[in-house]
């Protein structure tokens, strides 16, 4: 019998994992967690839309999923969250305090700390004075966070590149939940995936995200990556993972951490440190790397079955690149912006993938969907290639997103030309 997964998501990033899981014979599900993105999970399997349906446990007991996977950890703060752990289905994302590796940036401070990982110069401020009082004593440019973090929160992510710069932001942000300030290092940045089955660590791939919404590492963090490379990376080959995820293994252990984990690092001073940590598959990053992987499925469930997993990698594809097509506003704020058509010129490539965010179907007919202010523009698709030559698979998918039109969208055409390997800059 075909194994069943339920993804929690929407958008591209759900539609990625249920086709990647779909094509390796599993059964595949969705529950729709917001009330956009539907359009594409949709193509991939039976939906369930939250507005419908407030609480996922009548479908976890109607379909009785071998395993869950979330998208977003903001499942863990969900009304039914202890519920759906009382169901006794693995989720392949860790629980408890183990999840606070990602949710609070303090704690993952305080966690390298406290087992030698290098950690830039990071600060929790309440308030303004807090904050003012802290450049005065220790005066540096810094990285403004969300001190938890969530895709809800009033403060997203603001690179500050000089103290006027830290300064100047320090006046305008929403101290409503604190803030998190973290001394900026510079741009040479990478990541590395590992998947962790009850404290044993096994190395899967090294990623580069391009955060900035446009060209030459200009313009806001975007509110996920307009584009990313990855490589196959089992052996650890930069080293992300010996310095920064290695040293945690105690504490992955007594934590009965099971699931992904990535570090994102700034290569500085000739070494690693690490600036964050995240426990979920990845917005740019998670489909190309099981895409990578001839068996899959395979080696998540044994992921969480604490088994031995047997990793089968595709020869043919140890480089994977994604970019994103964004719509009309994003990611500033606009007015208000129409339903305008997409339309896509000829069919991908056969060694291409379109995962579709936020579009709906009229009539037929693909469309952006129209947003109000309350929104902050518009992703419209992912478009993935995986491939044997790093700079091939790169112009494979430039040529596939320029097939791809709505008006007033737009792309980076910068992926591929800061340096690799990763940790040497943009």
């Amino acid at each position: 019998m075909a194994p069943k997964i339920l993804v929690l998501g929407v958008g591209a990033f759900a539609q990625s994992i249920m086709r990647i899981m779909r094509r390796q014979q599993a059964e595949v599900f969705c529950y729709l967690t917001r009330n956009y993105g539907h359009y594409g999970p949709s193509q991939e399997g039976q939906v369930w839309d939250s507005r419908q349906h407030p609480s996922p446990i009548p479908v976890i007991q109607q379909i009785k999923p071998d395993l869950i996977i979330p998208m977003s950890i903001d499942w863990h703060t969900s009304a039914w969250s202890e519920e759906l752990l009382a169901q006794n289905i693995p989720v392949f994302c860790p629980k408890g305090t183990a999840i606070q590796l990602e949710v609070d940036r303090a704690f993952a401070r305080d966690l390298c700390r406290e087992y030698g990982v290098p950690f830039p110069s990071s600060y929790r401020v309440q308030n303004r004075i807090e904050a003012l009082s802290l450049m005065k004593k220790d005066p540096k440019p810094y990285v403004i966070k969300n001190p938890l973090c969530s895709p809800f929160s009033p403060v997203h992510t603001v690179v500050c590149e000089s103290i006027d710069d830290t300064l100047g932001w320090l006046d305008r942000i929403d101290y409503a939940e604190g803030v998190f300030l973290q001394e900026y290092l510079g741009t040479a940045e990478a990541g590395h995936f590992v998947f962790v089955s009850d404290g044993e660590i096994f190395s899967i791939a090294t990623n580069q995200e391009y955060k900035r919404a446009f060209n030459q590492n200009m313009g806001p963090v975007a509110g996920a990556p307009m584009g990313g490379l990855v490589e196959q990376d089992p052996q650890d080959k930069y080293g992300l993972a010996k310095e920064l995820i290695m040293p945690l293994q105690p504490w992955l252990k007594a934590n009965h951490f099971y699931g992904p984990l990535q570090v994102t690092a700034i290569r500085y001073q000739e070494q690693w440190h690490a600036i964050e940590y995240n426990v979920r598959l990845g917005v740019t990053s998670g489909a190309l790397f099981l895409s990578m992987l001839e068996n899959s499925l395979e080696v998540v469930l044994d992921i969480m079955r604490a088994t031995p997993p047997k990793f089968h990698w595709n020869a043919q594809k140890p480089f994977g690149c994604s970019l994103s097509l964004a719509g009309y506003g994003y990611p500033y704020v606009v007015p208000q912006a129409p339903s305008i058509p997409v339309t896509v010129s000829g069919s991908p490539d056969p060694d291409c993938d379109i995962w579709w965010n936020e579009v709906e179907q009229v009539k037929g007919q693909l469309h952006m969907r129209d947003h109000k202010v309350a929104e902050m523009g518009h992703r419209i698709a992912d478009v993935n290639v995986c491939g044997s030559d790093l700079q091939e698979v790169i112009q494979k998918t430039y040529a596939n997103i320029r097939k791809i039109r709505c008006l007033a969208s737009y792309y980076r055409t910068d992926v591929g030309q800061s340096l690799w390997p990763p940790g040497t800059g943009y």
